[in-house]
């Protein structure tokens, strides 16, 4: 049955979102329910396999740190924002070396850094391990590297590897 149906959840959504958009007929159903087949078994072609999660525990503590971080980085931005002199801040590129390799661990890590105000994740070099980071204040790049090689590395690694 899930070779027919992978994702049964996705199937019915689609089913429903179908006959709402049009009108609800038996040949409207049963046309709807071939598409979201379709579109069901298109989606499991394109859908990578679940990642392994080591530690579930790790991913309540990542949360928090992220919100904590997603809240600091705000505040930060802002008073920066409204307490700068024209051409007193300088944005930074830095370059940083991550041990992490898995791919699920270094597509999060590119989620939370691109969620957090004041930085913008833009190249990782696979063959080198380097994570190229451009941040908003560059007299903040210490804080970056920590908490990246410090906090969010090490978590992801424990959930992923």
């Amino acid at each position: 049955m899930m070779r027919l149906v992978p994702h049964p959840v996705l199937l019915g959504s689609l089913i429903v979102m179908w006959l709402m958009l049009t009108r609800f007929s038996l040949g409207y159903l049963i046309l709807g329910t071939v598409l979201a087949v379709i579109a069901s078994w298109a989606y499991n072609a394109l859908h990578p396999v679940k990642p392994p999660i080591r530690r579930w525990r790790v991913i309540l503590r990542l949360a928090a740190t992220l919100i904590r971080d997603i809240i600091q980085s705000n505040i930060h931005i802002t008073w920066l924002l409204l307490t700068e002199r024209r051409g007193t801040r300088r944005s930074a590129f830095l370059q940083i070396p991550l041990e992490v390799r898995n791919e699920n661990a270094l597509a999060l890590l590119a989620i939370i850094l691109t969620a957090t105000p004041g930085t913008a994740w833009l190249e990782y070099g696979s063959d080198s391990g380097i994570l190229c980071l451009h941040i908003f204040d560059g007299g903040q790049a210490d804080h970056y590297r920590r908490m990246i090689d410090q906090v969010y590395e090490p978590m992801l690694m424990e959930i992923f590897e």
